[in-house]
């Protein structure tokens, strides 16, 4: 047994290693991505700036108030004095200094736009979609948690697999050492053992790090290392879907799948944008009234001249100002601009209905997936669970042959090759089958908490 190997492995398990804490359920390691997954948290800021649609297409349609505010001064020194209104020159040097204030408020008020009436309506749909998005997000981060879940579940069941192969044949090794020693084998066999050895530890490393790649793709949604995961009960529930009827799934996805009614209210979304685009040819109708006061001061000095004291004049005012109109405005011609924008928002609407059609199709495709892949992961566990027994068998026959001398060390090493592989598949089929029932549910647009907590209910 080369000792040198054997202490790098132990090195490199001490590297991953991590500390012993209580195991984490699968419902406690979604909630934490719940409040740290950065995806998450992007779609829920997301969904509430698409909430904002609907209170900005409604203010829109009320009454606009604002106010205007003044104050000016204007200032003139005219050399040669002044004009009498007879146009006679008074004086030598003329002064004009005059401040103004002001200040109105005005009320705007529209009676009549069709293209803001259009807007308010897709607002509804634009905030129905929003939510429909960060629903979809959510349902999305129930199985990106569980397939990183049970990613590192495999990983470590990969690694308990390999370490246990390297144990077995390391125990094999020895073996074939004494037995050669007494001359009962050939060198070629103790040859074989410490290949067979060698590359048992290569497969623990390579294993390590795949144990720790998981939990690192784990970090990256719950944003720490979640040490020690719950793995499920032996007797793992094998539960067929409920109706066990494709077709019925596939329709209930078409009018549930979250994806698919995002894409059906985009298209409609897009519907509306012709109307209002439409809308923006027709005449528009709004009523604006305005109140306000305007104060001035003027002062004008008049020099006169020796002995003529100048002359000085100081006029005040404070006009009230009132007014209202009613404007009605008809675009009739605007470069093609108008023209081009509708036959954009047809465009548009042309691609979000072909969008919707391809969804439609994928909606379909996903969900008959998912319902085959429970149907044959529990028949594939089964048969799974019935091979890891029969080489199980296989492998202790085997190694009672070769005490006996009817089995040579190359039997034995494809036994154990062949029961870590059974191992292998084993665990993972249960864990492909977890999943695919959670694929299914999101598919027919229905997983939730609940599933989540019920699949739990699955694990120790």
């Amino acid at each position: 047994m080369s000792i040198k190997k054997h202490l790098l492995a132990l090195a490199i398990s001490a590297c991953v290693a991590i500390p012993a804490m209580a195991q984490e359920s699968l419902i406690d390691v979604y909630m934490r991505a719940l409040q740290n997954d950065p995806a998450i948290r992007e779609a829920e800021a997301t969904y509430l700036a698409g909430a904002e649609a609907k209170p900005q297409a409604r203010a829109t349609l009320l009454p606009g108030l604002t106010l205007t505010s003044s104050l000016a001064n204007n200032f003139q020194d005219t050399r040669g004095g002044a004009l009498s209104p007879e146009g006679i020159p008074i004086g030598t040097r003329s002064i004009f200094d005059q401040d103004n204030s002001g200040w109105a408020v005005r009320l705007t008020q529209t009676l009549f736009d069709w293209s803001v009436y259009a807007t308010l309506r897709q607002a509804d749909k634009r905030v129905a979609r929003a939510e429909t998005d960060y629903e979809a997000a959510k349902q999305q981060l129930f199985v990106r948690v569980a397939s990183s879940y049970f990613e590192v579940l495999a990983a470590e069941d990969g690694l308990a697999t390999t370490g246990a192969a390297r144990e077995s044949v390391s125990r094999q090794l020895e073996q074939s050492q004494r037995r050669f020693e007494v001359g009962l084998i050939a060198i070629t066999d103790v040859q074989q053992s410490q290949a067979a050895y060698d590359d048992a530890i290569a497969a623990e490393i390579e294993a390590q790090r795949l144990v720790a790649n998981a939990n690192e793709a784990l970090r990256e949604i719950v944003g720490e290392l979640v040490p020690d995961l719950a793995a499920p009960v032996d007797d793992l529930p094998l539960l067929s879907p409920d109706p066990a009827d494709a077709e019925q799934w596939v329709q209930t996805a078409l009018r549930q799948n979250l994806a698919l009614t995002s894409s059906r209210l985009a298209a409609d979304v897009a519907y509306e944008d012709i109307a209002i685009q439409r809308g923006n040819r027709l005449p528009t109708v709004s009523l604006s009234a305005s109140y306000g006061e305007d104060g001035s001061e003027r002062t004008q000095t008049v020099f006169r001249g020796d002995p003529l004291p100048p002359t000085t004049i100081t006029t005040p005012q404070n006009p009230d100002r009132r007014s209202w109109s009613l404007d009605l405005t008809f675009p009739l011609y605007s470069g093609g601009g108008l023209k081009s924008r509708v036959q954009q928002s047809v465009y548009t609407h042309r691609a979000a209905t072909e969008a919707l059609e391809r969804i439609a199709r994928q909606t379909e495709r996903q969900t008959r997936d998912a319902y085959l892949g429970v149907i044959a992961e529990i028949t594939r566990v089964r048969a799974l669970r019935q091979a890891v027994e029969s080489n199980r068998t296989a492998l202790r026959a085997t190694e009672a042959g070769f005490d006996v001398g009817t089995q040579t060390t190359v039997d034995v090493l494809q036994a154990q090759n062949l029961l870590r592989g059974a191992e292998t598949r084993y665990s993972r089929s249960r864990y492909d089958y977890i999943l695919n029932v959670l694929r299914l549910k999101q598919a027919a647009g229905g997983l939730s908490v609940a599933d989540v907590e019920q699949v739990d209910s699955w694990l120790e």
